[in-house]
């Protein structure tokens, strides 16, 4: 009697060993993102937070966001670097949770490739680990799947949740503004993580450039520039709350500028946000150039060169630049709050970029 072999995991494209070794290679890094409230390690079902930690706030808040970071996981895919897009996730979720003036806690991912390569697995884990701790957070778990047959053996994708907490009398947001406060741009590192999309269908499909040519206005190559990390603003909002009167903070990503700060503008106030106070980087030319993409479609695509606003009372600018100056945030005095009068929006631009 001949013997048959029958259908198996493995047979189907699922490397149950491949799953197990990249654990392995990820807890080095997630070690180092484990906060005194931690409890067990990496492997368990479930992470533990010992929420006991939050008896010293008299009525803590729980804040939670949920994001990914869209296309741009196709630009590490083509080039083959793994270890920055987690930096792109952790922004996009803790960032949220920061807005309202919440100390980020910790976050959980989800990793879905179509075939597990555990050295990549582990490469964008400590990604995101690196980014845990440069936002203040902890990363206490997470799940990598495997989907052969829907994902190509080098695609993948990454999303995340994150939780944070704020005492409630310290809330940050729309009730706090007022009329004369200041609007305080802080400077993107570049695209960060929000329209890619656009920005691939314009540099990459339309004129067909490579991610490997050198873009002398970019100072280097495109697949570098596509690259750059989104930057982490967790920890110098919360410095700039604890020394400053922050009224609130609007975190720019998909829709632009204007139409994130409008989500934090009460129904009776305005905010000018004024371009001729920064110069927009090189990138966003290039992209509005090549494709002859209007201004205003840019700018509803693209954060245009501003990654964070705060809004301080005008008498407290002077405290809060200098706050972040001395964390390195370029920071400036883009705009002013003003009465809503015949404005549909909570926000707007106004004037020509410098430069």
């Amino acid at each position: 009697m001949s013997e048959t072999t029958g259908a198996s995991y493995a047979a189907a494209g699922v490397d149950i060993e491949a799953g197990d070794r990249a654990v392995e290679l990820m807890k080095e890094w997630v070690k180092k993102t484990q906060r005194p409230e931690v409890l067990g390690g990496l492997g368990g079902f479930a992470g533990l937070f010992d929420a006991s930690a939050l008896k010293r706030y008299e009525r803590p808040l729980l804040a939670s966001a949920t994001d990914g970071v869209g296309t741009k996981v196709d630009i590490a895919r083509q080039l083959g670097v793994y270890d920055t897009i987690g930096h792109d996730l952790v922004a996009m979720v803790m960032d949220d949770i920061v807005v309202c003036g919440a100390e980020p806690l910790f976050m959980t991912d989800y990793i879905c490739v179509g075939k597990v390569h555990p050295e990549r697995v582990a490469a964008i884990v400590k990604g995101i680990a690196e980014g845990c701790v440069l936002a203040g957070c902890a990363l206490v778990g997470g799940e990598t799947a495997e989907h052969p047959g829907l994902l190509g053996e080098d695609d993948f994708d990454v999303a995340g949740a994150g939780t944070g907490v704020v005492e409630a009398d310290r809330l940050l947001g729309p009730d706090r503004i007022r009329k004369g406060d200041a609007v305080i741009a802080m400077a993107a590192s570049g695209l960060h993580s929000n329209g890619y999309s656009l920005v691939r269908h314009v540099l990459l499909n339309q004129a067909g450039l490579a991610l490997d040519t050198r873009i002398d206005e970019l100072g280097r190559t495109l697949g570098e520039e596509l690259l750059e990390p989104t930057k982490i603003y967790s920890l110098d909002c919360l410095a700039l709350t604890r020394t400053t009167d922050v009224h609130a903070y609007s975190h720019v990503t998909g829709g632009g500028l204007a139409a994130n700060l409008a989500r934090v503008i009460p129904d009776d106030l305005h905010a000018i946000v004024d371009r001729t106070t920064w110069t927009p980087a090189p990138i966003f030319d290039l992209v509005g150039k090549t494709g002859q993409v209007e201004r205003l479609e840019l700018e509803k695509t693209l954060n245009m060169g501003v990654g964070m606003i705060a809004i301080v009372p005008e008498e407290a600018t002077d405290a809060a630049l200098a706050t972040l100056a001395d964390r390195g945030v370029d920071a400036w005095v883009a705009g002013e709050i003003t009465d809503r009068g015949e404005h549909a929006t909570g926000a707007e631009l106004v004037g020509d970029y410098a430069g």
